[in-house]
């Protein structure tokens, strides 16, 4: 009796406070609410915002051949034996360079005929087939740019029957993601910093460090939590040390000596390689990224 009565006791007390935790600080919207525990004190909120570019990093396209032939059989094999060749001199780059993938795709070519009106029409008939088109397509993901002019050549000079643009995308790794992230705590310093001695004030000591930025979109007035856009221009950092980086080791790979290529008359010579090389500069691709840190004021 004495055990149910404390417990009784200790649940009547925690309840209010589990009450109160639980209930929101306030309603979106209401004309007065509580401040974040850091605004009790004269604060500055400062949001960091940074862009840079940095070149592209990966690169695909595709290059496919065709050959028309009486049977599904000679189409094939045909169409197999030009992108064989190809497909192991691309596979010899390596996997972390370039990537290959090979299709086989075959369609049937009906005979034709003019319909009443003079349209061309397809008789779609099994036994009107006359040929049959073989489409043996490489598709290539170039995850080393410095390669990418000669992979290209090297497709070109197969003669391929149609070949694709070349497209580009950024996949920043980790390195250059910390830091664009530490370039924008330092942007949110330097801003916050300029700002308090506009203002005749010094900044004290770090309340909040916040990379996702959403921490100074903290609108008291309108009713917290209420959360904005951010606004303002973004300052333009520049990524040199990223790039130069990357480049010493692009440069390296791109003088190089090639891969060996397969038994002689397979594929393409290096002469003609060289012949059909082309001119491919990766493009820029911006990235940006926000902090926001929020300083105690003197």
């Amino acid at each position: 009796m004495r055990l149910l009565t404390l417990a009784t006791l200790i649940a009547t007390a925690v309840a209010p406070s589990l009450a109160i935790a639980q209930t929101p600080p306030a309603t979106i919207g209401q004309p007065y609410v509580p401040a974040p525990w850091w605004m009790r004190d004269p604060v500055i909120a400062s949001i960091g915002h940074v862009r840079t570019e940095v070149p592209a990093n990966r690169a695909n396209f595709t290059g496919s051949f065709q050959v028309v032939e009486r049977s599904v059989a000679d189409a094939s094999r045909q169409a197999a034996d030009r992108v064989r060749a190809l497909s192991q001199t691309l596979a010899q780059y390596g996997v972390d360079k370039v990537r290959v993938e090979t299709t086989l795709q075959t369609q049937p070519l009906y005979d034709q005929y003019r319909d009443e009106n003079g349209n061309l029409r397809d008789n779609v008939r099994a036994d009107r087939i006359e040929r049959y088109q073989a489409t043996a397509t490489v598709s290539l993901t170039i995850r080393d740019t410095a390669v990418l002019e000669r992979v290209y050549a090297t497709v070109v000079a197969s003669q391929p029957t149609s070949i694709s643009p070349v497209y580009f995308q950024l996949e920043p790794d980790n390195a250059v993601k910390t830091w664009l992230a530490g370039q924008a705590v330092k942007d949110a310093a330097e801003r916050a910093r300029a700002a308090a001695g506009n203002a005749g004030a010094t900044l004290g000591s770090v309340r909040v460090i916040d990379p996702t930025g959403r921490a100074c979109q903290t609108d008291v007035l309108a009713g917290w939590p209420s959360y904005g856009a951010g606004t303002g221009l973004a300052t333009t950092v520049s990524a040199d040390e990223i790039v130069m980086t990357g480049s010493r080791v692009e440069r390296e790979a791109a003088f190089a000596p090639p891969p060996p290529p397969p038994a002689p008359g397979a594929a393409p010579s290096d002469a003609a390689i060289e012949a059909a090389r082309l001119a491919l500069q990766p493009p820029l691709r911006e990235l940006t990224d926000r902090a926001c840190v929020v300083y105690g004021l003197n």
